[in-house]
């Protein structure tokens, strides 16, 4: 990410379920030098069924805001996606608000930070990408449909070993992805802060005018325009041909580029 001049660094308060590998280190890169981040888990709950897994997250984390014990916190939130589908997109809202007054600093659940980051680029049709369970995925496609959008496509994805997004490679993405013959300037939003999704956005839009989005992609664009105090603008970037760029890396990256910032890598194409 590229500092365009030096400004105070925000602190940002991220909580993650115990087993979560993908989110810390994507939010880092995502956050750059613009903020810091600060993480706590949530309680393992060995042997519970995922659905109750999921509930108790739900359910613990009024305490978790508290769990940074009175650290300074410009923004704070939830980089769990999977509990919030469980509730109704208002619930989610309405959780959140409370949430923020509580902690003294503005909260969000990965999901309303993508509700928010669809709202501002003016996305209303999407390509659902799944790693869950297909019930879970059901309850996931329902939630964004409640939200407003139509879901065009669900494509799910299935690691070797089953119904993971922890368990999920960047080639199994970008092969279940590819094989579902997603159109050529569809709007993807990959859901799950668990899932490996950096890697996969320049092989998935390269050469095409899709657009995508991801759960830790929304997050980050959230956290880091509370935790700057300053505007964020998700950027989209134009067409791009298969054609590598010089030393044959092929262009990856666009995203939110706060107006004194750096950007947050985001991937495809500009708005007609």
């Amino acid at each position: 990410m590229r500092t365009r001049s030096v400004v105070s660094r925000g602190r940002v308060g991220v909580i993650v379920a115990p087993a979560n590998p993908s989110a810390e280190p994507e939010l880092t890169r995502l956050l750059g030098s613009r903020a810091d981040m600060h993480v706590a888990r949530f309680p393992v709950r060995r042997g519970l069924p995922l659905a109750e897994r999921l509930e108790s997250y739900n359910d613990e984390l009024p305490l978790m805001v508290y769990a940074f014990d009175g650290l300074p916190l410009n923004a704070m939130v939830m980089a769990c996606s999977e509990p919030r589908y469980l509730l109704g997109p208002d619930e989610d809202r309405e959780q959140c608000a409370r949430l923020s007054a509580a902690a003294g600093a503005p909260f969000a659940s990965s999901t309303l930070a993508t509700r928010e980051a669809l709202a501002h680029v003016g996305v209303s049709d999407i390509v659902l990408v799944s790693p869950y369970q297909p019930w879970l995925t059901e309850l996931a496609e329902r939630f964004w449909k409640t939200a407003g959008l139509t879901v065009t496509q669900t494509v799910q994805v299935r690691a070797k070993t089953g119904y993971s997004s922890y368990a999920v490679t960047p080639s199994e993405l970008i092969s279940q992805v590819e094989l579902a013959d997603v159109p050529e300037d569809a709007v993807l939003l990959f859901t799950g802060t668990g899932l490996p999704t950096l890697p996969v956005l320049g092989p998935l839009s390269t050469g095409n005018d899709r657009l995508l989005l991801t759960s830790n992609l929304c997050t980050a664009w959230w956290a880091l325009s509370r935790a700057t105090g300053q505007h964020v603008t998700l950027s989209r970037v134009p067409h791009r041909s298969r054609v590598p760029a010089q030393g044959g890396h092929v262009p990856a990256q666009a995203g939110p580029v706060p107006p004194q910032g750096s950007p947050v890598p985001a991937q495809g194409r500009r708005p007609a």
